[in-house]
């Protein structure tokens, strides 16, 4: 006969503060990570939209191209787990993209320039929906608490 043990919400604290404490160079480096993501594709964005010469324009540019929209999806479908979250993030991203490339191209205003503002602003304005939704969940939890 085996015995079967529930684990309750303290004990798993308790085995998840026991980990995340520990010294060395294997702590958290998830915001590090966040941060330099976040400074490679501002500096992508603004190579493309200055028109510089610089060899790093490119991977950049791609970099903030993908990295942008697919942070903004990905904030938005918190509720998945994180392999599925990446995978439709990353495939929300390339939608994005595409449909820019061929909103601007449909009505002959194609411009490197304006594709990323046109990034930048579908983004931004997934993320301001994503934080105004959040907002409104708090406010409509304290009522009803």
């Amino acid at each position: 006969m085996q015995t079967l043990r529930i684990k309750t919400a303290s004990s798993r604290a308790e085995a998840q503060d026991g980990e995340s404490a520990r010294p060395g160079p294997g702590r958290d480096l998830t915001p590090l990570l966040a941060g330099a993501a976040t400074a490679v594709g501002g500096i992508g964005a603004v190579l493309a939209l200055v028109d510089s010469g610089s060899p790093l324009r490119g991977p950049f540019t791609l970099f903030f191209l993908l990295a942008a929209p697919a942070g903004a999806i990905a904030a938005a479908l918190r509720g998945l787990e994180p392999f599925g979250r990446t995978v439709a993030s990353v495939a929300g991203a390339v939608v994005v993209n595409m449909l820019v490339a061929q909103g601007m191209l449909a009505v002959h205003r194609w411009s490197v320039p304006g594709g990323i503002v046109a990034v930048t602003s579908i983004s931004a304005l997934i993320l301001l929906l994503v934080l105004l939704r959040r907002l409104r969940g708090r406010t409509t939890r304290r009522r009803t608490d």
